[in-house]
């Protein structure tokens, strides 16, 4: 194994992912640090911090550094990114002192500050050199597009805090815009309709578990709607209560935060020259992300858009694996990428 090897990261606001250039996809687990409240030391990262979610003792907190698709606390994301290469490495990089290059995924539209706090989470990461590449860009690559041809791909990369429509044409980004609507907001209105219909609080993680079991964009055949038991507290009397959804109702709490996804991605077609829309009617729509995974997801846009929409084979890694793809590619992709030695001396 090399341990200088390069590295692709999806800083993702629910699931963190390594890619290495020689292994493949090497770590995919959730963007969750766990510490002590006094403290601050760090008591467990990725999959081991996310069962504690919700069931911390009071001295002991689990948080997601991350949020929107950005750094809401340097110091726990440099931990956290360090831990996870620590744990990817085997710790040989950091003792005999080989530093890996990162490619690391942003969502589009970040501001300069947001860019400068996620080089420097890099660097002191132990990295040798960082490079930014936009996620929908890295979301293209992952997924298979021709991104250097002079035709026109259009991406809709639905991550855990963010959404990233973009048009990609000759290795960039022609037209793009970046919603702080995705995953997690999905949870959020699933856990404020059972609270509204049926006073019955929830977590992050039941909510999660609904929309993976029984959710939908919309109601295709009537066979479609399954039903699913959730337990909760009712905000009543206080005591543990079970309930029944099912999938209609889970299509009527999501139903403000998708057509937000899909009013997003009509703004942008509406922002795209013509001859780039032409190629996209004719190379359709490509979904990535574990957002896009939503069942009738890609019918719903087809439907809004009348353009072919398909969901990436890889949809949930596609950003990780472009993010390393890209590495080898930077000499194409040189002019949209940012980099932490020129960027950081600024």
């Amino acid at each position: 194994m090399r341990f200088s090897e390069d590295i692709g990261i999806d800083l993702g606001t629910a699931t963190f992912l390594i890619y290495s250039k020689s292994r493949g996809l090497v770590l995919n687990e959730p963007s969750v640090i766990a510490m002590t409240r006094d403290t601050k030391e760090v008591m467990a990262v990725g999959e081991e911090a996310y069962r504690m979610l919700g069931r911390t003792p009071g001295n002991i907190v689990a948080v997601r550094p991350i949020k929107d698709g950005v750094i809401a606390d340097d110091a726990l994301t440099e931990k956290m990114i360090a831990m996870f290469l620590r744990k990817v490495q085997g710790g040989a990089g950091k003792l005999f002192g080989f530093k890996p290059q990162l490619m690391v995924g942003v969502p589009s539209g970040v501001t300069d500050v947001e860019k400068r706090a996620v080089l420097r989470a890099a660097l002191n990461a132990n990295a040798k050199r960082a490079f930014l590449i936009e996620e929908p860009l890295a979301a293209a690559i992952g997924a298979g597009l021709k991104i250097a041809e002079p035709v026109g791909s259009m991406i809709v990369d639905i991550g855990g805090g963010s959404t990233d429509v973009a048009v990609i044409s000759l290795g960039g980004i022609v037209v793009s815009e970046s919603l702080k609507v995705a995953g997690n907001e999905f949870d959020e209105s699933i856990i404020r309709f059972v609270r509204r219909k049926h006073n019955l609080m929830i977590g992050d993680r039941t909510a999660e578990e609904i929309k993976v079991k029984i959710g939908a964009a919309m109601l295709g055949r009537p066979e479609d709607n399954i039903v699913a038991e959730v337990r909760g507290r009712d905000l009543v009397h206080g005591l543990p209560k079970t309930i029944t959804l099912q999938t209609s109702d889970i299509t009527d709490a999501l139903a403000e935060p998708v057509s937000k996804i899909v009013d997003g991605v009509k703004r942008v077609l509406e922002s795209t020259p013509p001859e780039l829309v032409s190629d996209i009617i004719d190379r359709g729509i490509v979904m990535t992300g574990g957002g896009s995974l939503l069942r009738n997801f890609d019918e719903l846009l087809r439907q809004a858009t009348g353009i072919p929409v398909a969901v990436a084979e890889n949809a949930n890694e596609a950003v990780a694996i472009g993010t390393g793809m890209a590495l080898e590619m930077i000499p194409i992709l040189r002019h949209h990428l940012i980099s932490s030695d020129n960027y950081l001396r600024r």
